[in-house]
């Protein structure tokens, strides 16, 4: 298990978005996943996204551990991007997301995990993510 750290902006955000029992999926918003927002090559691991979810998502099979018990996810792919000293945090009104070494990215999204796969789904968003 990888440990993240949820600061107390951070959650007092996902309790004002009444987030703080549902299932929260980090994901590098890459192109590359299926809940992929953004992305093509040239983003590669400087796009992040947190998808809520109703239940566990068999594709996201880590736990990223945090004191407050908050369930986050990740991939074995995810997880790649993400070094020792994790944290998400939330000021002047945007979610980041950074390590001991530098922010990775200082406005991470929250997204609807049922509603993205509907759009994918009925083509409203596209298929093909370039730079």
């Amino acid at each position: 298990m990888t440990t993240i750290n949820l600061t107390d902006d951070f959650m007092a955000l996902l309790a004002r978005k009444q987030l703080t029992t549902k299932n929260l999926i980090l994901i590098t918003d890459d192109g590359g996943g299926k809940y992929s927002l953004h992305g093509g090559a040239c983003s590669i691991g400087t796009k992040f996204t947190l998808i809520v979810s109703d239940q566990p998502d068999a594709d996201y099979p880590l736990a990223l551990t945090n004191v407050q018990d908050v369930k986050l996810w990740t991939s074995k792919y995810d997880l790649m991007f993400l070094n020792t000293g994790v944290t998400l945090d939330y000021g002047q009104g945007r979610i980041s997301i950074k390590d001991d070494a530098h922010i990775l990215d200082g406005a991470v999204q929250i997204a609807d995990g049922q509603a993205v796969l509907t759009a994918f789904e009925q083509g409203v968003m596209p298929d093909s993510k370039t730079c």
